[in-house]
């Protein structure tokens, strides 16, 4: 058998690097032999012997491809590629030869020709479809053989290997087998029952023959074709092949294929949520929809990285309106645009969308916009949240993130809103940056807000940690100087961040915001602590590449140390101290924190306004150290400022 397909290989491969002229006629050809061996079949059956005499077979000889090459041809036999034969091409053969039967039928009427009878052009009609139908066949096999084997193809493309060997490993490769940029030369799966077997021209290997298989075919790339896979299970396949000298891309998530949004073929770079070892727990659908469903609901800082994750999952949840307060004019028309198309695609959605450009520093702009559109669940998401910008700017931190916390707290009771959700950060816990200390004066304002009127508008904060991919993420930096040759700059070899997925995140503050009663701080599951320096080197291992170091000066990557940015910790917490407990969600933690009465943060908030508006920052952090107990500032104001105020 391998004899047998090394010989058709071989056929396709000399008949590939044919001019399309030289195909065509060599197709026409052998349909001219089809006819040829058709007729003589039919006369033998009908003359119930082999020997049939070549004097009376041979004028039909003459006359069948005059009769059928003229009704081939008109109907597209010569013009389809062979390689793509379908069923449309198979139709177009019994078509074109049934009229080619026909017509013998008309001519052995108007002619009277001897030794021919109907039955006997009927059947050489049939006996014509089926050889040259099976010709087809054979070359398509032929071909399409040479050209996914890739000792046959002559073309540069990287040379990859599949990780998966299931359906949409099988669509992978089927559509590879038609890919000069990427050629498949070796699958592999965990399935021992899978493996040696065959997908199409492709073998199936066990994991443990990767390294093998990559240097005998020289591959550069490996394909996870496991859609369906755990997030846990793609991120122990992941970190097997870091140590690998190739890159690493994947298909995105079943869900996605699923929906339409993305095709088997949409590979895309390793992203870093692959390698968080757990997988995201379901929301639940009642706490989803408990703040939101048929409501008024108005999102601040809606064109941020989390704002605008949270309008996508908010209008999923089908609220009667959705008012987008942004700053940004830019982000503010891109969410917007991006939610008009969202909502188009949901069955009768009910949402209107309201995008509203403005400050949440502006009281009474907020407090009309909240009555206006008759706000009932508000979520705050609006901040300035890099840490070293927000230190050498402090003033313009503290006037958003508080003062714009505060007044927008304010006008959601004026105006009577059912609940108000803070994105808070992990920063606001025992915060040695002015954006930390900024985030947990802000929990203390809605605090103090909840005591002082417990009957108004429910108050609530969610603390979590870094989210994958939102503005200022070191992923997006990493993989850009990794693009660009490097170097990876890390501020620090021991330094730790919790991280989390954007939707995923999103959905855990809506179900917090809809759990909690009123002045609860919510913390976020965030999993395991993950060492930015061992990430830098799993992104560049994944992109193919090498660390260059002491040990490995031959490297392609260098990771360089810059030292800690000002205000920036070794490591973030998200509890001030142990007084935590849990909730109905596994992920969602409630914690106990210490708080001022609103008497005393009104004090605070107005002497807050008056530095900002002077550009006092020495005030403002003094403000801050006085209010936040935990406040220990890493950097003095004259190691950022120079020993000058904010311009």
């Amino acid at each position: 058998m391998k004899f047998i397909a090394s010989v058709v290989s071989s056929i396709g491969a000399r008949a590939l690097v044919l001019p399309r002229r030289s195909k065509q006629t060599i197709l026409l050809v052998g349909d001219v032999a089809s006819l040829a061996l058709a007729l003589w079949a039919a006369f033998a059956f009908r003359l119930e012997t082999i020997d049939v005499p070549v004097g009376r077979l041979f004028p039909y000889l003459l006359a069948a491809p005059l009769i059928a090459l003229p009704i081939f041809s008109l109907l597209g036999l010569y013009r389809s590629v062979v390689r793509y034969m379908g069923l449309p091409v198979l139709l177009a053969i019994f078509k074109a030869t049934g009229i080619y039967a026909a017509t013998l039928v008309c001519v052995i009427y108007l002619f009277d020709l001897p030794d021919v009878t109907y039955a006997l052009a009927l059947l050489h009609g049939a006996l014509t479809a089926l050889l040259i139908g099976a010709s087809r066949a054979f070359a398509q096999h032929c071909l399409s053989t040479a050209y996914e084997n890739p000792r046959h193809r002559d073309d540069h493309g990287k040379r990859v290997i599949v990780y998966g060997a299931g359906s949409a490993g099988a669509q992978l490769t089927s559509a590879l087998a038609h890919s000069r940029e990427l050629i498949a030369v070796a699958m592999v799966d965990d399935n021992p029952a899978l493996h040696h077997k065959r997908i199409g021209v492709l073998e199936v290997h066990p994991p443990s023959e990767l390294a093998a298989l990559i240097r005998r075919h020289d591959a550069t790339e490996v394909l996870i074709a496991l859609p369906s896979a755990p997030r846990a299970r793609r991120s122990e396949i992941i970190a097997g092949l870091e140590s690998l000298p190739v890159q690493v891309r994947t298909l995105p998530g079943v869900a996605e294929i699923a929906e339409g949004k993305v095709k088997t073929t949409d590979l895309r770079e390793v992203e870093i949520e692959d390698l968080l070892w757990r997988d995201p727990i379901a929301p639940d659908p009642a706490l989803m929809s408990a703040n939101i469903s048929g409501k008024a609901v108005m999102v601040t800082g809606a064109g941020g990285s989390i704002g605008s994750e949270l309008c996508r999952q908010i209008i999923a949840r089908r609220p009667a309106s959705l008012v987008l307060y942004e700053l940004n004019e830019f982000a503010l028309y891109s969410i917007e645009q991006a939610l008009i198309a969202t909502a188009q695609t949901l069955p009768d959605c009910p949402t209107r969308i309201w995008p509203i450009l403005g400050s949440v520093c502006e009281a009474a702009r907020l407090e009309r916009t909240i009555r206006h559109y008759g706000i009932q669940t508000l979520y705050h998401a609006a901040a300035f949240k890099h840490v070293p910008m927000v230190e050498k700017n402090p003033c313009e931190g503290i006037r958003n993130n508080v003062l714009g916390t505060w007044h927008a707290a304010r006008a959601a009771l004026a105006a009577g809103a059912e609940a108000f959700v803070l994105i808070s950060t992990d920063k606001a816990v025992r915060p040695t940056n002015v954006m930390g200390a900024s985030k947990r004066l802000a929990e203390m304002i809605l605090q103090a807000l909840a005591a002082a009127y417990p009957t108004g508008t429910r108050y609530t904060m969610v603390r979590f940690g870094n989210v994958l991919g939102s503005s200022g993420s070191v992923v997006p930096l990493f993989r850009e100087q990794i693009k660009h040759g490097g170097p990876v700059t890390v501020t620090d070899p021991r330094i730790i961040r919790y991280f989390m997925t954007i939707p995923e995140a999103a959905q855990l503050v809506i179900q917090a915001g809809a759990m909690g009663s009123d002045g609860d701080v919510f913390v976020l599951d965030m999993g395991k602590p993950v060492k930015i320096l061992d990430m830098a080197r799993r992104m560049v291992h994944l992109s193919g590449l090498s660390v260059r170091d002491d040990d490995h000066p031959e490297g392609d990557i260098e990771i360089v140390f810059t030292g800690l940015r000002p205000g920036e910790k070794l490591y973030e917490e998200l509890l001030i101290g142990d007084n935590v407990s849990t909730t109905a969600h596994p992920r969602i933690h409630q914690a106990n924190e210490k708080m001022l009465p609103l008497a005393s943060i009104e004090a605070l908030v107005e002497r807050l306004e008056r530095a900002c508006d002077n550009d006092d920052s020495d005030l403002a952090r003094a403000v801050l150290l006085e209010a936040v107990e935990e406040f220990s500032p890493q950097c003095s104001n004259q190691d950022l400022l120079g020993g000058v105020r904010e311009p």
